[in-house]
């Protein structure tokens, strides 16, 4: 089998290697998984960089997150030869197969496509949990999500829309505005030629947006905090913008907001049951046509991973950056 390996840190497409590797055997409670597809996230970047929180051994296989066929359950394993699983892992996923735990496989909803399912685990689990576990969002309320037409942007849009939300969507550019609206966004804001701080107050008659789902960090958040409500709930997501941002907590205090931060990956190490909980409601939802994962209309094989990379890193892309191993 091949898979895609780095030896030493740096850019992506200067280190990573397709090389031919043994195909691993699944041990207590794991599963071989034979790839079908396989969606990019920034923090994969970043562990070829050498920039994530941890640091692999190498050389590495990066790999956040992948869709396959279990090839081979395990002794003790829930799953079975032939099922379709979606998997998640801090590294790993960048090959045609992979060993993976069962505690790190979910299965794939009914009717989903492989594409679809490639991406779904982690963004909108994500989501999922910033706008229902820690904003405790509220049918009718407003709902302020930054960078609309990405990966995390578009599971925020929809599933706020599934909740009930009033949602004002920012991203950047007419087709990415487009995106947004294809979500359910009940309102669209282009930043790259409005102020999103006019708009919302406009918008929410200067009350303000009850809560903010921030992926972009930087200025975005600065800015944020000048929109946010009484009783509002500012979500710290990520810092797709590589700025990370300091809050200015007199805004906070005079407005009795908070800013809430998320990272999901420790809810699968701290609370399992909730992550396989949300999954249950999340297939639920996908099956009843509430939400509808989006993918980056560019697809790319196996051997292009490097240019996938570059689409995501660009800012070309939006929705999930899927590539094809089949």
């Amino acid at each position: 089998m091949r898979a895609w390996q780095f030896d030493t840190f740096g850019a992506p497409r200067d280190v990573l290697k397709l090389r031919e590797v043994a195909t691993p055997k699944p041990g207590e409670q794991e599963c071989l998984v034979r790839a079908r597809a396989l969606a990019l996230n920034f923090p994969d970047m970043l562990l070829v960089e050498g920039k994530y929180q941890m640091k692999p051994d190498l050389p590495a296989t990066p790999g956040m997150e992948a869709m396959g066929v279990v090839e081979e359950a395990g002794p003790g394993s829930r799953f079975r030869q032939g099922q379709r699983v979606l998997v998640s892992q801090i590294h790993g996923s960048f090959a045609e197969a992979f060993v993976a735990p069962d505690a790190f496989l979910l299965e794939v909803p009914e009717g989903m496509s492989d594409e679809q399912a490639a991406g779904f685990h982690v963004t909108y689990q994500t989501s999922y949990f910033a706008l229902v576990h820690r904003a405790a969002l509220r049918p009718g309320e407003w709902l302020l999500v930054h960078g609309a037409a990405g990966g995390v942007g578009t599971s925020a849009v929809q599933l706020g829309k599934a909740l009930g939300a009033r949602v004002i969507a920012t991203a950047g550019g007419a087709k990415k505005c487009e995106v947004a609206k294809a979500c359910g966004a009940d309102f669209v804001i282009d930043t790259r030629t409005q102020d999103f701080v006019a708009e919302v107050k406009k918008l929410t008659d200067g009350r303000g947006a009850d809560v903010i789902y921030d992926p972009v960090g930087g200025e975005t958040f600065e800015k944020s905090t000048k929109v946010i409500a009484f009783e509002g709930r500012l979500l710290v997501i990520g810092f797709a913008s590589g700025v990370i941002p300091t809050v200015s907590v007199n805004r906070l205090l005079l407005k009795t907001a908070a800013v809430v931060g998320l990272q999901w990956g420790a809810y699968k190490m701290f609370a399992p049951e909730k992550v396989e909980a949300a999954h249950r409601e999340l297939s639920a939802m996908f099956t009843s046509g509430k939400i509808d994962p989006v993918v980056y209309e560019r697809r790319f094989a196996f051997e292009q991973l490097a240019d996938a990379m570059d689409a995501l890193t660009s800012r070309e892309a939006f929705g999930k950056v899927v590539v094809n191993v089949r």
